[in-house]
């Protein structure tokens, strides 16, 4: 039956992921924004049991009755422990970390503290769509530099957005994806420093969401931004919301750099308020015990990957697929399909599976369409199948 899931497999799904059956219980946006006879594979949310560490943290929590208000240092220090365990990175002061109600609304907090209303904030499109949104709600102009052809920052591209930026002599701040989101680009340390220099020199501020962090291929070392030389005056952002699918216990941590500790000890004390108990404990956990999990999960989507990459190539073959370094989402060259410039809208249309469309992730995006690989593979399997019966 095209456009069900009759055609899925009822044998038990290989690796961490929940049967699509069970899935489709879940009440969160994936599974409630299309009817029920559309297969999701848009949001990023993995079809996952949560870790065991952060279900025991939680059901201890509300077992006590610790149900209040979040405070404390044991969040940063257990990113700080990551960080230097997988990244081998060890200069996370949790003193200099502020806990945010989650990456995007941090992020604009953090852009508040170095820049003013129509001051320019720069960021590289194809990227996540509530970049612009955010940024449009802040009155922050927002200056594109396109990721280069091969996906990666193109700092020619760059320099002149933020010449561009600071025309007048205004403030201005950069906004880096990194990991990068849609394409799964992971910036090396070669390149974080190419920016921080050139932020530097340009006297732009840096701002960065490092949400998908956890979450790279196997084999490939995520680099902080922070860690590189003169990023000193940097900005993170950083949550288990994407490696551990904790979107729903919102908390994140705000991370400055030695040379902007003053600027983040001016964000204000009820930014704090925002954040949920519940969140910090379970991101905490998270990052603290939650690693065999992860690397579970990581594994997985190592899998998907190439599944994806396989199914496309037999079923698919022209559309366009480099399986990115990070996070479990595909970023997809679906122009030679000859679909318009929206292809998730055809797919959703007549093969009833949703991706994210393309024209939301801002220059870049005409003709693309992200794919979210957290699923078991026969999810995946089904989904492409449906794409290509779109075409028919």
């Amino acid at each position: 039956m095209r456009g069900s899931e009759a055609n899925v497999t009822t044998s038990p799904p290989q690796g961490p992921w929940v049967p699509l059956d069970r899935a489709r219980q879940r009440t969160s946006i994936k599974w409630r924004l299309y009817p029920a006879d559309v297969l999701p594979v848009w949001v990023a949310e993995m079809d996952v049991d949560p870790a065991g560490p952060v279900v025991e943290a939680i059901d201890a929590a509300v077992r006590a009755g610790d149900l209040g208000y979040a405070t404390g240092a044991g969040y940063a220090e257990a990113v700080a422990g990551f960080a230097a365990e997988r990244w081998g990175w060890d200069g996370l002061d949790p003193a200099r970390t502020a806990i945010v109600p989650d990456v995007m609304l941090g992020a604009v907090e953090m852009l508040k503290l170095v820049t003013g209303p129509g001051d320019t904030v720069v960021i590289n499109p194809p990227v996540y769509p509530p970049f612009y949104g955010f940024l449009r709600n802040l009155d922050r102009p927002v200056r594109e530099a396109p990721l280069g052809s091969d996906g990666r920052l193109d700092l020619d591209a760059l320099a002149e957005a933020f010449t561009a930026a600071r025309a007048g002599g205004r403030r201005a701040a950069y906004l880096l994806c990194s990991p990068h989101n849609p394409t799964g680009t992971v910036h090396t340390a070669d390149e974080l420093a190419a920016v921080a220099e050139l932020a530097g020199r340009h006297n732009v501020r840096v701002v960065v969401d490092e949400i998908h962090a956890p979450m790279t291929a196997s084999g490939v070392t995520f680099v902080p931004y922070l860690s590189v030389p003169g990023a000193a005056d940097g900005l993170t952002l950083i949550s288990g919301s994407k490696g551990w699918n904790l979107a729903g216990l919102k908390a994140a941590l705000a991370v400055a750099g030695p040379a902007a500790a003053a600027d983040l000890a001016r964000l204000p004390e009820e930014v704090g308020h925002g954040v949920n108990h519940l969140g910090v404990i379970a991101h905490t956990a998270a990052f603290r015990d939650g690693g065999d999990w992860l690397d579970t999960v990581r594994s997985a989507v190592d899998a998907n990957r190439r599944l994806l990459a396989d199914l496309l190539a037999a079923q698919l073959p022209q559309v366009r697929y480099a399986p990115g370094e990070a996070t479990f989402l595909a970023w997809l060259d679906c122009r030679a399909l000859g679909l318009g410039d929206d292809p998730a809208a055809v797919f959703r249309g007549r093969g009833r599976v949703a991706l994210s469309g393309g024209l939301d992730f801002g220059a870049g995006g005409v003709g693309h369409a992200r794919f979210n690989l957290a699923a078991a593979p026969e999810t995946i399997t089904e989904a492409v199948r449906r794409m290509a019966a779109a075409l028919d």
